[in-house]
């Protein structure tokens, strides 16, 4: 599937800015499952310094810096990119789950790009209530892809999709408790819940379809920037996506921008200013299907 990707992020200050240094993971991410045909992002006001390149993760990065006064500052990415999402084995087939924590747990050439999403990160610790939450869905024995989807569709069901009652700083238990929040929420809370069984997971930052294909329902997490989970399956089916936002597996219609333990790591924007005061954030996506 071809989709034209817009996302603008717009911040508007109460005095100007003297200094900005910012870091963003906007870019697609080229991948074996996604081919990015072309992508750009435009500034408002164009920095004085800009450069790219990649981090610890593989992700897309760019920083640029702005050294003149202003009062506001814009990042518009537009991209084309095609997704081909690749099939999802059989559940049935797929390795017991405590193999696979073995397997990873033991790292070496088979494990060792999955070991370093066994453990706890600042968004998504492992804490109890998590751990015994993800445990429902892993009794002894039953293959890691079939306790995993249980899992997904689990959290679509049970927490409520709801702007406003988090932020990026939400906890984990905090979103337990309330079981309500937002795709970041969620997916820290898979996150946490299979990392207290010993599973490698790790947080994907992208978009899903703004208009969902004829007949199905619109998604939740759609017209903002989303996020999803990637579990290790073990060698031999490697990671395989799920968006607990709309309990599915991840398909064509989902955009990768990135991954890493977190959202920390893989914050579209971030940075650092002099000046501002007061500002107001806006941002608009768009993940458009481009018919042939």
């Amino acid at each position: 599937m071809m989709y034209r990707v817009s996302h603008r992020t717009l911040y508007r200050y109460g005095s100007p800015v003297d200094l900005g240094a910012h870091m963003l993971h906007l870019l697609p991410r080229v991948l074996p499952r996604q081919r990015v045909i072309s992508s750009v992002l435009r500034r408002e006001p164009e920095a004085s310094d800009f450069r790219r390149g990649t981090d610890c993760f593989g992700n897309e990065v760019c920083w640029m810096f702005l050294d003149t006064p202003h009062e506001s500052f814009a990042v518009t990415l537009e991209a084309e990119v095609d997704v081909r999402a690749p099939a999802v084995p059989e559940a049935a087939l797929t390795l017991p789950w405590e193999e696979v924590s073995r397997a990873a747990f033991a790292g070496g050439v088979a494990g060792h790009e999955a070991a370093e999403f066994l453990f706890d990160s600042p968004m998504a610790a492992c804490i109890p209530e998590a751990r015994e939450y993800a445990r429902e869905s892993f009794p002894p024995g039953r293959r890691v892809l079939e306790a995993l989807l249980d899992l997904n569709a689990r959290i679509g069901r049970d927490f409520a999709f709801k702007g406003g009652v988090t932020n990026v700083n939400t906890p984990v238990r905090q979103v337990m408790a309330q079981r309500a929040g937002v795709c970041q929420d969620f997916s820290h809370l898979m996150i946490a819940g299979l990392r207290g069984m010993g599973l490698p997971a790790r947080y994907v930052s992208g978009y899903i379809q703004t208009l969902p294909p004829p007949g199905q329902a619109r998604r939740r997490g759609a017209d903002q920037s989303h996020a999803w989970v990637a579990c290790w399956l073990g060698p031999q089916h490697g990671w395989v996506d799920v968006d607990p936002t709309n309990g599915i597996v991840v398909g064509d219609g989902h955009v990768v921008l990135g991954w890493g333990r977190d959202y920390g790591d893989v914050s579209p924007m971030c940075g650092v200013i002099l000046g501002g005061g007061k500002h107001t954030l806006s941002v608009s996506v768009d993940l458009e299907a481009v018919l042939f």
